[in-house]
């Protein structure tokens, strides 16, 4: 395995921060899949449950938004800790006093509160991957690293608590997202190393403060980031907004869900979808790296996602509660990727069709960015390899050899 993940262009010294990302992320899945019916069945309305996910991940937003700079600025593995031990204390709050007092406003804000942690975690550990791996890798190493967070968030986050639930109960499967994120910070601590490069050494306080101020206005400044920030806005659209309709939809009779499965099995189906982006978010990578970026991110990203969208709404419409063309419509999405969104008035088919919009749009904003990207002309078109940039391959791969020993 270790032999497998050095080809992907992962160094040794970043191979259990992999593994924390996975395990972390497990703990923050753990109730994504039912919270919204949770919410329902305890008397709050779908509009409050799906605000309550659509504020956390604006928040969740802000935090990946800012994971970069300050981890740069300040060094990945302090920002990481940081959003941990954020996370596991607001969760604490969110659990033991905010649920138990049913004080919606309370449940709002510490629940968006919550949502800076992860982020900020996960995200400053992508800055040590460009110190440590070389550019020509770092397309397979982020695949394998979206691997690690669909294994965390969507397949162990979605699947033990779909067998936990049935036995002790909605609010105390809550509780099992503990010891995975306190192991997650824990293993960070120990084994996650520190950046090679730390910008805000050196500088006084009001150098940092404008380095902070650039990072956060790039957006603004830098028109191909812009457009990039908002297809993958989009193209991650669904990994928070499906599980807060689709349990509705497909579980309850509320605002016209048809209640074909059961709690467990929808979570179970949602599970698959990360199941298939295990194999498929390391695919891609070792793909992208030989093949190009944006294509694949087109065709794959966006218009499958389209089809994908109002697959899921459609199938249990056409087959009813047909388990195995469920999975059929995980494995189109699961082939793209999921993020969050609200249950708009428009309804479920509604939302399904707003998602295959969105995805039009970003297939069509993927013509208009061309990434500079390590052995690809300005047209996306593979370089031929010369003699001499054999023999830089070759020296480049010596000198990291060192590095995983």
């Amino acid at each position: 395995m270790i032999k497998i993940l050095e080809r992907l262009g992962v160094p040794r010294t970043l191979m259990l921060g992999f593994l924390a990302v996975a395990i972390f992320m497990t703990g923050d899945g753990f109730e994504l899949t039912f919270l919204s019916k949770f919410m329902v069945d305890q008397g709050f309305t779908s509009s409050q449950a799906s605000l309550l996910v659509t504020v956390y991940g604006l928040f969740a937003a802000f935090g990946g938004w800012s994971a970069g700079v300050l981890a740069e600025m300040f060094g990945a593995r302090k920002v990481m800790m940081f959003g941990a031990c954020w996370w596991i204390g607001v969760h604490l709050l969110f659990l033991g006093i905010a649920i138990p007092s049913h004080i919606y406003p309370l449940i709002l804000c510490l629940y968006a509160m919550r949502g800076i942690g992860y982020p900020l975690f996960i995200y400053s550990f992508v800055v040590l991957m460009a110190q440590y791996i070389s550019p020509s890798r770092l397309a397979s190493a982020t695949g394998f690293f979206w691997t690690c967070f669909s294994l965390g968030i969507g397949v162990f986050g979605a699947y033990l608590p779909s067998f936990i639930m049935p036995i002790v109960g909605e609010y105390k499967t809550f509780w099992f997202a503990l010891p995975f994120s306190i192991v997650g910070t824990l293993m960070c601590f120990f084994f996650v190393p520190k950046n090679k490069v730390v910008k805000g050494e050196g500088l006084n306080r009001k150098e940092q403060l404008k380095e902070l101020a650039e990072g956060a206005t790039i957006l603004v400044t830098n028109r191909k980031i812009l457009i990039c920030a908002i297809i993958r806005i989009i193209n991650n659209l669904l990994l928070y907004g499906f599980p807060v309709i689709m349990p509705l939809y497909l579980c309850t009779t509320h605002n016209g869900g048809i209640n074909i499965f059961k709690t467990e099995e929808w979570m179970r189906i949602w599970g698959f979808v990360f199941v298939i982006t295990l194999i498929f978010n390391t695919f891609w990578g070792w793909f992208m790296d030989r093949y190009g970026w944006v294509w694949p991110m087109r065709w794959f990203g966006c218009a499958a996602l389209a089809v994908g969208s109002v697959a899921f709404y459609y199938i249990p419409q056409w087959f009813g509660a047909n388990a195995v063309m469920m999975i059929i419509a995980s494995i189109i999405v699961g082939i793209g990727t999921c993020a969050f969104s609200s249950l708009p008035t428009i309804g479920y088919g509604g939302v399904c069709w707003t998602y295959a919009a969105l995805y039009v749009l970003a297939f069509i904003l993927t013509l208009f960015i061309r990434p500079q990207q390590p052995g690809f002309d300005s047209h996306g078109h593979r370089i031929k390899k010369s003699a001499d940039s054999v023999k830089e391959v070759a020296a480049e791969a010596k000198e990291d050899a060192p590095a995983v020993a």
